[in-house]
Parts: structure tokens; C-alpha cells; sequence
């Protein structure tokens, strides 16, 4: 079932779909875009991205969760984004390269 619903998720990908979420990275969105952002937050903790602040309002950065406590998560970019909303738009890329490999 799952390798049928990313073969379907691949599908939505496009352009406007990635600039949609570039624009508006939080609220709401059309179907295709709500569609993958649904699968990639029901995706199981290890290895999921998230953001951390590096600065408080100034500076962010992508690190992959560990998924066990007391485990701290991982940085997998030295890019520093210079706000949440890039921040939460370079995760969403990321998810969107992963899916389009599996």
C-alpha cells in the first residue's frame, strides 16, 4: 500500500505544487499539496526532518531526528536559513527529494 500511495504522491509533485509551498509554507493549501504534507508528517520519527533555532527569529537550520530520547538529532545541512518559513521550505524539499528516490 505504501509503495502505491508514494507512487501516487510522485504524481502531485510539480512546480507550482513546490511553489505554492515556497509562498506559503503554513495554512492552507490546495489538494495536491495538502496530500503530501500529510504523508511526510505521518512518516515515523527516525530521521525525520525538523527545524532548530540557531538564533531566535535570525537563524535556522535542518536537522534529522534521532527518534530515540536522549538521543540528540542529527545536522544534515551546514545551510543556515534566515527564517522559519525558509527553514520549513528547505525540510519540505528535502522530503520532496526523498520521496522522488524511493
Amino acid at each position: 500500500y505504501d509503495k502505491m500511495q508514494r507512487d501516487h504522491l510522485k504524481t502531485l509533485v510539480s512546480p507550482e505544487v513546490i511553489e505554492e509551498h515556497r509562498r506559503s509554507p503554513l495554512g492552507q493549501h490546495s489538494e495536491a499539496l495538502e496530500r503530501l504534507l500529510l504523508y511526510f508528517r505521518r512518516q515515523p520519527q527516525v530521521d525525520k526532518y525538523a527545524i532548530t533555532v540557531v538564533e531566535p527569529f535570525k537563524a535556522y537550520r535542518i536537522v534529522a531526528l534521532s527518534g530515540h530520547r536522549g538521543v540528540a538529532p542529527r545536522v544534515v545541512e551546514d545551510k543556515i536559513y534566515g527564517s522559519q518559513e525558509e527553514a520549513y521550505h528547505g525540510v519540505f524539499m528535502r522530503r520532496v527529494q526523498d520521496l522522488l528516490e524511493s
